[in-house]
């Protein structure tokens, strides 16, 4: 009887400790941001960029979030 005791305690032990190191792994995986190839106008002016349109093919995000991104 005490054997299934300390079995079962390893097993839920194991099982947590799996969970943890799953829910850190997904933790790490959303972290990662990824940039546009393009933005709108409102994303370049809401996260602190203006929009520099002399640039010779498309518009292009001055500072902010999108330096140097391209406006769609």
């Amino acid at each position: 009887m005490r054997i299934r005791r300390i079995l079962a305690a390893v097993f839920a032990t194991a099982a947590l400790a799996g969970l943890g190191l799953t829910g850190a792994a997904t933790a790490t995986a959303t972290a990662v941001s990824v940039t546009p190839a393009s933005v709108t106008p409102g994303e370049c002016t809401d996260n602190g960029g203006t929009i520099d349109r002399s640039t010779p093919v498309l518009p292009t995000c001055r500072g902010g979030m999108y330096d140097g991104q391209t406006v769609d």
